[in-house]
């Protein structure tokens, strides 16, 4: 099995967890039962959760990477303040 990354990994559970709030409103009747409906409905409440968790985490794991590799300041400042 091939290693996801951190990002993908969230994405896939927070997506996951998207569709299977979408399966409640499909069965509490928030949406209509025609196949049409129940696909879109699954792809949007699936893949808006998989967007923005990947991509919240993938710039956090950008930043804490950006942060580890940034050199240490020196005491004084460039500017002489």
């Amino acid at each position: 099995m091939p290693h996801l990354s951190l990002p993908l990994k969230v994405g896939f559970t927070f997506g996951a967890l998207g569709i299977l709030l979408t399966v409640v409103g499909i069965v509490r009747g928030n949406v209509p039962l025609h196949p049409a409906s129940i696909g879109v409905a699954l792809l949007i409440g699936g893949g808006f959760w998989f967007l923005v968790s990947w991509a919240v985490a993938t710039a956090a794991v950008d930043v804490e990477g950006d942060l580890g590799t940034e050199a240490p300041e020196s005491a004084e400042s460039p500017h002489g303040h």
